[in-house]
């Protein structure tokens, strides 16, 4: 059973939210279709994640990290190991796909591998523009304040 949420009431009093409502859209879509590799995402500080992905038997060079504009893929290739027979294969070793939704301003800063764990260190950065800041207020001039008072001269009649 699928439920559909119905966004257009906010698009009535909201500006700019198109993308937060496509998220929602897509997330109600998704269905757990594959579970591997698993992953653990923890907040490592107030602007800092951490995605660990257990990736036990790829190699460095059997892993591809991608970032484009809020989006970071996590893809690895499984390179062949020859036509060894195997009587039982319980270590998955299949090619795999995850995709992981960035908010605006993050950033991957890293990423290692180490004891089969791919560890992926993000941190949201927002630009000092865009940062909240504080407007002085400034008095408005009194009328005449430190001007020489004029004399005003009027025609006269003919």
């Amino acid at each position: 059973m699928r439920t559909a949420f119905d966004f257009s009431p906010l698009f009535r009093s909201s500006v700019g939210f198109d993308r937060v409502f496509d998220l929602l859209e897509n997330a109600a879509d998704l269905q757990v279709i594959n579970n591997w590799p698993p992953y653990d995402i923890a907040r490592t500080g107030e602007d800092q994640y951490r995605i660990t992905m257990a990736v036990a038997g790829f190699a460095p060079e059997e892993l591809d990290l991608t970032v484009q504009p809020n989006l970071l893929i996590v893809s690895g290739q499984k390179q062949g190991d020859g036509d060894a027979p195997y009587l039982y294969r319980g270590i998955a070793t299949g090619s795999f796909e995850r995709r992981f939704q960035l908010a605006d301003y993050v950033q991957v800063k890293g990423a290692s591998l180490e004891n089969g764990l791919l560890t992926v260190e993000l941190a949201r950065e927002v630009p000092e523009e865009l940062k909240p800041r504080r407007i002085e207020l400034q008095a408005p001039k009194a009328v005449g304040a430190g001007e020489q008072p004029r004399q005003l001269e009027r025609q006269k009649a003919a």
